[in-house]
């Protein structure tokens, strides 16, 4: 908690809005999709999904894996009380939906899908994307499953594994992913492994949103190590979320960004 706190602050005393932005790319992004105000029909969507979590009573198995595939933690809980304190915010959810929506991402690797909320973000924001969602614990993945097709969202595939096991097995293969959502394991070890592992599939149009940038001073340090990496041109710091754009054209520029 006092590590947010510090965290936060220092973030406030760095951040700007859009007046102290000279990247036109950067600014673009920041006018026209961060601080969009139109209240779009997709966010009721939204809504209902969140509140249909809220409502379920229903408690069920969770399990989260560290390394190796070995499970670290498994206990009982209720999906409601999952939906307020593990999945993403309203404000963010939105947020999420304005960006897919104004880069209109083709293809999406989401890892870590928990209980769906930022999945039905990532879903309407291209209906016509194909979204691949990456989830440990096959139980919320069955929520998520379940609930994702009552709302008719269908450009989904749901994969239950440990992500670094899956990660290194699709390599040769794998697709350009145009836009990824890290929402998994908020660990420095495990951020840039992912990072490295899906280095090879990065091209001039890619987008990649780190979640929790600030949790932990191990997740700060990594998003250091992000920022600096030489194929990494442009960052944007939200507090919540890091953006790292690979666009051959930019110069290297990093962007602390109220929203």
């Amino acid at each position: 908690m006092v590590h947010s706190i510090k965290s936060y602050i220092k973030f406030l005393w760095n951040s700007k809005n859009e007046h102290g932005v000279h990247s036109p790319f950067v600014f673009d992004l920041v006018t026209k999709c961060f601080y969009d105000s139109k209240s779009h029909a997709e966010y009721t969507l939204l809504k209902n999904y969140r509140n249909s979590l809220l409502e379920n009573k229903n408690t069920i198995e969770v399990t989260d894996f560290g390394a190796g595939s070995k499970v670290f933690k498994s206990n009982t809980r209720q999906v409601s009380k999952i939906a307020k304190t593990a999945g993403i915010s309203t404000k963010r959810a939105e947020l999420l939906y304005r960006i897919v929506t104004y880069f209109q991402p083709t293809s999406i690797l989401e890892i870590g899908t928990s209980l769906g909320l930022a999945t039905s973000a990532l879903s309407l924001g291209n209906p016509k994307s194909k979204i691949i969602t990456l989830e440990g614990c096959s139980n919320t993945l069955s929520i998520a499953k379940n609930q994702l097709q009552l709302q008719n969202l269908e450009n989904i595939e749901f994969v239950t594994t440990e992500f670094s096991k899956y990660l290194k097995n699709c390599q040769p293969n794998t697709e350009h992913y145009q836009l990824i959502y890290f929402d998994g394991n908020h660990s420095k070890k495990a951020t840039l492994d992912y990072f490295e592992l899906l280095l090879p599939t990065i091209s001039n149009e890619t987008i990649w949103i780190f979640d929790d940038i600030h949790w932990s001073a191990d997740m700060e340090a990594a998003w250091e190590i992000i920022k600096n990496h030489p194929k990494v041109k442009v960052t944007i710091d939200t507090f919540q979320w890091g953006l790292v754009f690979f666009r051959r054209e930019q110069k290297k520029d990093h962007f602390v960004i109220r929203v």
